[in-house]
């Protein structure tokens, strides 16, 4: 997400102020930067809960910043966040990647961690979630349950590997079906998603995938208004609708910076890209709607099964 806040004042909030670092290890303190806020219920919230497990479960104090969408602001909380003993800063989101590499040289007993980036230096890591296989599956259950035979993805940006993804899996499971594909070029730009929507719709698209964390929400509760069916994206989003959400395509966030702190708290967390996917754990299909079929949930699963053993979709099998 790319929005800037009011709380520009980026107030550092101090979760826990006398808790004391385990001594087993590297961590002392943990800093988290999200580029607009922990309250949006999907991308923000997922990096906050994340926060709090290594909080919790590692004792150590943590701190955030909100609307950390700039070079200036970032440099400017990273050097605070130095004052105050922090020597593992989470950046939540791919545009950390640039900002980390020119400042990290600068504080070599600081580790930085942001997502999907291209990073460099020994005190730099980027976590990517290897989105093709969850929009694979996404792409399957929209395939079988459309009755127009007509899908459809709203995405942020072109780059996004389960668009791709969803293409594939649907025309996989029915190669009579037509996807339509639009972009926002905006993480945050739920007017501009639910245009697109609308187009959708006149277009006689019944099953839609929105993947973007910051129009998810508002664009599904549109869909469950027309009685359209959708696929979720990054948290299990069947609590608007189980009649409406298929199923979800999760990446566990949370579950990924704790095992992140854990790995530098041992000293074996490494530098450089590193990829996950469905046999890591951090990547699942969530709650299926009592509207999928019990066949098609246990085809959709038996792929995920063969995927995590084999690395195989199931358009790669002969």
């Amino acid at each position: 997400m790319r929005k800037p806040f009011i709380a520009l004042l980026l107030l550092i909030i101090i979760l826990s102020g006398c808790a004391n670092a385990t001594g087993t290890g590297n961590i002392e303190k943990v800093g988290l930067l999200v580029p607009e806020t922990i309250n949006d219920q999907v991308w923000g919230t997922k990096g906050y809960k994340g926060l709090l497990k290594i909080q919790s479960n590692l004792s150590v104090d943590v701190y955030y910043k909100e609307a950390m969408n700039n070079e200036a602001n970032v440099a400017q909380a990273i050097e605070e966040l130095s004052e105050k003993g922090v020597n593992l800063i989470f950046g939540h989101g791919s545009e950390y990647a640039p900002w980390f590499n020119k400042l990290a040289e600068k504080y070599p007993d600081i580790h930085f961690v942001c997502f999907n980036g291209d990073v460099r230096g020994n005190n730099v890591t980027s976590l990517t979630f290897k989105a093709d296989a969850m929009g694979f599956f996404g792409g399957m259950i929209a395939g079988e349950m459309t009755k127009t035979n007509k899908v459809g993805v709203i995405a942020a940006f072109e780059w996004q590997p389960e668009v791709n993804g969803f293409f594939e899996g649907a025309i996989h499971q029915n190669p009579d079906v037509k996807v339509k594909i639009s972009y926002t070029e905006d993480w945050n730009d739920p007017q501009k998603a639910l245009t697109q929507l609308e187009s959708m719709m006149n277009e006689g698209v019944d099953v839609i995938y929105p993947a973007g964390d910051g129009f998810n929400v508002p664009v599904i509760e549109r869909i469950k208004e027309n009685g359209l069916y959708a696929i979720g994206y990054i948290s299990d989003q069947s609590d608007i609708g189980q009649a409406t959400v298929l199923t979800s395509t999760i990446q566990h966030v949370d579950m990924l910076y704790e095992e992140v702190a854990k790995e530098f708290n041992a000293g074996s967390l490494k530098s450089g890209n590193i990829y996950y996917d469905f046999d890591d754990k951090v990547i699942t299909l969530g709650k299926y709607s009592p509207d999928v079929s019990q066949e098609l949930i246990a085809d959709v699963d038996e792929a995920v099964s063969t995927y995590i053993k084999t690395g195989n979709l199931p358009n790669q099998i002969d």
